[in-house]
């Protein structure tokens, strides 16, 4: 039995959502990125009560959380609201890393032989991405990429690439090879839930004490001048 509470403030639409066997029953969004933290609570509330049916946090099974990379902020409203269940409820924690959630809701369109490389934009021209084939095997570990001309160079000259994902228009103005292919694709409160379910029964659980977001790089805030 697998009810799952899944979270997502990775990104500017948070999401919310109940599921059974990997199977959608109620779901919440917002589209205010800076209003998640204000929002999350009262729309986890709401989201317990499905079709007439009131749920109570303590017939959760586990937590899922999209833990990253995304919005600083947006992830550490969804880590610590999912810790904090957690360790309340005494469930395990499910820790999704948003880059393998973007490949999972689109590597049902691709061909054995193309690649999947998701893209967020971190600002300016560098993005977090990774490289997946489509068994979602990891080809390039999520990392932080500063975008240049020949960027994916060794992998294009292989085999065609699929790139989509908010970072991935910067990168369509750079790159010029046949083997790249660019979609609009983003995933969606059933491909967590999907996720989350198989992460479930591979008891695919985090360390409850020490599980972070998926920051990727080092948070950067500039330095008041003084004086």
């Amino acid at each position: 039995m697998s009810l799952i509470l899944n979270i997502d403030t990775a990104t500017t639409q948070a999401s919310i959502s109940l599921s059974f066997e990997g199977k959608l029953l109620q779901e919440r969004v917002n589209g205010q990125s800076m209003d998640h933290a204000a929002w999350i609570h009262v729309a986890i509330k709401e989201l317990m009560n499905v079709n007439n049916h009131f749920y109570q946090l303590k017939d959760l099974n586990a937590v899922a959380v999209v833990a990253g990379p995304g919005s600083y902020t947006g992830l550490r409203v969804g880590m610590s609201t999912a810790k904090g269940l957690c360790y309340a409820l005494n469930i395990p924690l499910i820790s999704l890393n948003t880059l393998k959630v973007m490949a999972l809701a689109i590597n049902n369109e691709i061909s054995p032989s193309q690649l999947l490389c998701p893209m967020l934009d971190a600002r300016r021209m560098e993005v977090f991405t990774a490289l997946y084939d489509k068994a979602l095997n990891e080809l390039i570990a999520p990392c932080p990429m500063i975008l240049e001309n020949n960027s994916f160079s060794a992998w294009l000259n292989k085999q065609e690439i699929i790139f989509f994902g908010s970072g991935s228009n910067k990168w369509k103005e750079l790159v010029q090879h046949d083997n790249a292919v660019f979609k609009d694709s983003f995933y969606t409160p059933q491909d967590i839930a999907f996720i989350s379910y198989r992460e479930f029964r591979q008891h695919a659980f985090s360390d409850l004490a020490y599980s972070e977001p998926i920051y990727l790089k080092d948070f950067y805030a500039p330095k008041k001048i003084t004086g």
